[in-house]
């Protein structure tokens, strides 16, 4: 578990001193990759460590800093880097030990830190979830949560599109994506995710499974997004923008797809903007694209144009001639329909 091993990396540290960080994950029994990862999390956290490059390098803490960390029981350490999403932690089972878990890290800090994280909880709240997205379900997460605590092999319902199936799973981590839960777990030898919400029952056995040595939570969610994202069908196009909308074109595609994005001046009309980009799909483009109204034309392909004219055809055919004259919203304008901003921001 993350939680107990940052704690013991850092009583390492207090302990024995600089340390490589090859000797790290000796005794951690992880990769050099995941120590890097685990010092920068304490840094974060606002524990002075710091690692040094060359023959003589290692990681250290600052000299004169020693923590009293000893006093945190088991519970109290899973929960200590939660602690930032009391939310997320009490749906794991973790709530009731949050605030122990704060308060005797405020008393271990030395007091120009303990004055830093107190006003870090002050000024600093994460939400997780997107706008105007329920909160899923997760009735079943605290028993999935504890069957990975003690890698113990539980046997789920699990709801698919049509059916529910039943599986004998090794969980081996969960996952916070979004406000959403996934659970990864190895079966039939396979490693794979699954939505907890989806989740219609557990029944956690006494069987126990052996984890796999060289499993990396954190490495392996990497790899499955990126090969999702890959996955994705794709398809390059090319729209002539208005010069002054091309901001809000990029904030209604969103940074993933205009960061494959390339633009320069259209050779028809100088006022305008010839842009290049990939997008995920001919509806995901045509939603984006539709909000923009006249500022955008696309050239290509000829099935998202085709799209985008059967559309704006049934809007003039749903509202009639007689709104024809209705102003049109300014750029960065968003109506009630187009979900808003939230509270109070502008």
């Amino acid at each position: 578990m993350r939680a107990s091993r940052l704690v013991n990396l850092l009583l390492l540290l207090q302990t024995r001193g600089g340390l490589t960080a090859r000797q790290l994950a000796a005794e951690l029994e992880v990769s050099v990759r995941t120590v890097y990862r685990d010092v920068e999390a304490l840094s974060e956290a606002g524990v002075p460590v710091y690692a040094e490059r060359g023959p003589h390098g290692g990681v250290r803490l600052v000299d004169g800093y020693r923590t009293r960390l000893t006093g945190l029981n088991e519970g109290e350490a899973q929960a200590l880097f939660l602690s930032g999403l009391p939310g997320p932690a009490a749906e794991l089972g973790l709530g009731t030990v949050v605030a122990a878990a704060r308060l005797k890290v405020l008393a271990a800090l030395p007091p120009e830190l303990r004055v830093r994280a107190s006003r870090l909880t002050q000024r600093f709240h994460l939400d997780a979830p997107a706008w105007f997205r329920p909160a899923e379900p997760v009735p079943h997460l605290e028993a999935v949560a504890t069957a990975v605590w003690e890698e113990r092999r539980v046997d789920v319902a699990y709801q698919r599109a049509d059916r529910i199936v039943h599986r004998s799973l090794d969980p081996l981590g969960i996952v916070l994506k979004a406000g959403i839960w996934y659970l990864v777990a190895a079966t039939d030898g396979q490693i794979r995710s699954y939505r907890v919400s989806r989740v219609q029952g557990v029944t956690i056995t006494d069987e126990r499974f052996q984890r796999p040595a060289d499993f990396d939570l954190v490495a392996f969610w990497d790899d499955a997004i990126a090969a999702y994202q890959e996955s994705l069908p794709q398809l390059d196009a090319v729209l002539r923008v208005q010069a002054d909308a091309v901001g809000w074109l990029a904030r209604s595609v969103g940074d993933p797809v205009w960061a494959t994005a390339t633009q320069g001046p259209d050779p028809a009309e100088p006022d305008w903007v010839r842009v290049s980009l990939r997008v995920e799909t001919i509806q995901t483009a045509l939603a984006d694209l539709l909000r923009l109204g006249p500022r955008v034309e696309v050239l290509e392909p000829t099935a998202l144009r085709e799209a985008v004219i059967g559309e704006a055809q049934a809007m003039l055919l749903r509202y009639g001639s007689s709104q024809a004259g209705a102003l049109p919203l300014e750029p960065g304008a968003r109506s009630a329909s187009d979900g808003g901003t939230g509270p109070t921001l502008t």
